[in-house]
């Protein structure tokens, strides 16, 4: 059997709307995307600690799915009448049936970072043995290796790690920097997260790749000072955090700062400088990695 997608762009006021009225219509799913996702208009709406919840993007993307059969421009009458608008911009695509599962992991195939790094799906055999492989599937923490602020971090950590070093992961994710940092030959490795999910997905990771780490989430968190520090969260949080992500470090120690988007770069830096030597970002796809030494 196959299937029929439905694609309408749809501003932010309304897509919420249309993608309650697609389902009404009896659409199977329905998904909200950024129309501009993969551009240089890729538009971050995260949600921040304290702030309210994120919304939606300006510019979206509603896509539907409906049995083959069904008569789109019915579909589109009703939905007009519904959200109160005509004259949709939109395409439909024929979607053969398929393994959904296989589909699915055929998008993430292994991932080279540097000279040393593999990030591998569980799926897949490791391109290059001898590597140091991190053994990691997508699920519902954020970190998989293929992101621009997460390949940053992992390329710099590659630089930094010399043994003896302790090292802390400040919003784990999937736990991706702790168990490559560890990896790479840190002695001690600490990771936190304010999600109880990310704690699950790092510690359940970690195993996999028969490393120990200890994750916690910031309330649990021991009080320690590490030889590095990485954060690869959000620039609004990282300018919050700053003082306690300062005093996490040694003196002499390094930190580095990812999640931000180049026009947030000089504010962040300038914020940290308070305490650390910052040294010029390093930047990929319009993300950058600001690094430096505490004093």
């Amino acid at each position: 059997m196959a299937w029929l997608s439905l694609n309408i762009e749809a501003a932010e006021h309304v897509a919420d709307l249309m993608s309650d009225a697609l389902l009404d219509l009896g659409a199977i799913s329905v998904s909200i995307e950024d129309a501009n996702a993969e551009t240089p208009q890729e538009q971050a709406i995260f949600g921040e600690p304290g702030d309210p919840p994120p919304g939606i993007w300006q510019q979206n993307m509603v896509n539907a799915l409906f049995a083959e059969d069904t008569p789109v421009m019915d579909i589109l009458q009703q939905l007009g009448q519904r959200v109160g608008l005509q004259g949709f911009s939109y395409s439909t695509e024929i979607i053969a049936e398929q393994d959904w599962v296989r589909a699915t992991q055929s998008q993430f195939e292994p991932i080279r970072i540097g000279e040393k790094l593999w990030i591998v799906p569980s799926w897949h055999a490791a391109p290059d043995p001898d590597a140091l492989n991190i053994v990691l599937d997508p699920g519902l923490a954020f970190g998989t290796g293929s992101h621009p602020t997460t390949h940053l971090c992992l390329a710099w950590l590659q630089q930094q790690i010399k043994p003896p070093l302790t090292v802390l992961d400040y919003g784990c994710g999937s736990g991706i920097l702790a168990i490559a940092a560890k990896k790479l030959g840190a002695d001690q490795v600490t990771g936190t997260d304010i999600d109880p999910q990310a704690i699950a997905a790092s510690r359940s990771n970690a195993h996999q790749n028969e490393v120990a780490i200890d994750f916690y989430l910031p309330d649990q968190l021991p009080a320690l000072q590490a030889d590095i520090v990485v954060a690869n969260i959000l620039s609004s949080a990282l300018t919050v955090l700053a003082p306690a992500l300062a005093a996490t470090c040694k003196m002499g120690g390094s930190i580095a700062l990812s999640g931000i988007l180049e026009p947030q770069a000089a504010q962040v830096s300038e914020v940290y400088a308070e305490w650390f030597d910052m040294n010029p970002p390093m930047h990929m796809e319009g993300w950058m990695l600001l690094t430096g030494r505490k004093r």
